[in-house]
């Protein structure tokens, strides 16, 4: 039987890991533990008797200050610099199980970040997703509420707003992801399982992934990282060795939703691209050229059918066209059919002088552009190449 290998969103479920917490109970700190008697033992250590105490030599550091590494310095500074960007989010919904007559509440948390002064926290789409109640919680303890002013499920990206004393917020300072290397060591700071500012470490393992966002849609240019991800890290940040954050933790892929050392994030280029878009419009107006069908070509892909009035149709762009073909049946009837004529179309060769392979290069090209951008296309059109310029519109 073959294993299957799942994404799992790294958002948690209030109740699932509340038992963490209680472990502690059950168990004695270093100091009581130290208080306890030494059951069993009298006299001096080695040559106990009965009735008198025994004596444990414990030897204790006598190095005035602890030192610590270049390495640890570095993960220090990073978690100090950074964690009272972090927050806590949790969301309630109300379920109405009309079958069984009765509401029903269900709650989850995951983590945010704080953007800027006026009270912008970014997380992922999947975390406030279809919630009634969102709050945040930060690292002093201060719980508001929080509204959703924006939300875009395809890149997994959301804005809250929240009202609170600017003192509570302490932006992260956004970094370049495009300079990312397979191998550089990454940070990742969350609440997994409610335990919040919990830092884990890694290296980023690979770039350029794409996965399925909660709809169905691919995310593109995804960072692949082995830092551990649980639930309750989604939306929480992922940062460089100078704590500029790079990415933000979305996912994971395992086959019991828990870390199995492959993660997943959100790259910071797509966190500028879109997030000033959901502040300002409340959601993400993608690009779009106005191709309602694509075919696959030898060439290049080529162009089915042009939305009418849509920004290929205005800088001239064709799809397939119909002919007429009469069919002749074997009792004499005939009939009149269309035939798509392949030669009639468009086929796309170059975007903005990139080679054009496959629908998910063209997508590439385009989902990086705002709507307004103008792309330069080289077209394959009755054998010879021609080149437009098309100004992209918003997709519908």
């Amino acid at each position: 039987m073959k294993s299957q290998l799942f994404l799992f969103c790294c958002a948690a479920t209030i109740g699932g890991a509340v038992a963490l917490a209680l472990l502690g109970q059950f168990f004695d700190s270093p100091a009581q533990a130290w208080q306890r008697p030494l059951a069993g033992l009298t006299g001096q250590a080695g040559a106990a008797t009965q009735g008198e105490p025994a004596i444990v030599e414990i030897r204790t550091s006598q190095r005035p200050n602890r030192v610590f590494s270049s390495e640890e310095q570095t993960n220090i500074s990073v978690y100090e610099e950074t964690k009272r960007s972090v927050v806590n989010i949790d969301t309630s919904t109300v379920v109405n199980l009309r079958w069984l007559g009765r509401s029903e509440e269900k709650t989850g948390s995951g983590s945010g970040w704080v953007l800027d002064k006026t009270g912008h926290i970014v997380t992922n789409y999947h975390v406030v997703a279809g919630s009634d109640i969102v709050t945040v919680t930060f690292g002093e303890g201060e719980a508001v509420a929080a509204e959703v002013i924006g939300t875009s499920a395809q890149n997994d990206i959301a804005v809250l707003k929240v009202k609170v004393d600017p003192d509570l917020l302490f932006p992260v300072t956004i970094g370049d992801s495009k300079s990312l290397r397979v191998g550089q060591k990454i940070f990742a700071i969350g609440n997994p399982f409610g335990l919040q500012r919990t830092m884990t470490v890694g290296i980023v393992s690979s770039l350029d992934r794409s996965i399925k966002s909660k709809n169905g849609q691919p995310m593109r240019n995804i960072v692949q990282i082995d830092a551990a991800l649980n639930q309750g890290n989604s939306g929480g940040p992922l940062l460089d060795s100078q704590g500029d954050l790079v990415g933000m933790n979305t996912a994971i892929a395992s086959l019991t939703g828990e870390n199995t050392g492959v993660g997943f994030a959100v790259p910071a280029k797509t966190i500028l691209r879109v997030v000033p878009q959901l502040i300002e419009y409340g959601r993400f107006r993608s690009a779009w050229l106005g191709v309602d069908y694509f075919w696959k070509s030898d060439q290049g892909i080529g162009i089915a059918k042009v939305a009418r009035g849509g920004p290929a149709d205005q800088a001239g762009l064709q799809g397939l066209q119909a002919e007429r073909q009469i069919v002749q049946f074997g009792n004499g009837q005939t009939a009149v059919v269309p035939r798509w004529n392949k030669e009639s179309a468009d086929i796309i060769l170059q975007v903005d002088q990139m080679e054009i392979e496959s629908l998910d290069d063209f997508q590439a090209v385009v989902e990086s552009k705002d709507p307004g951008d103008s792309v330069d296309l080289l077209i394959l059109r009755g054998g010879q190449t021609r080149q437009l310029s098309v100004k992209l519109g918003e997709e519908r």
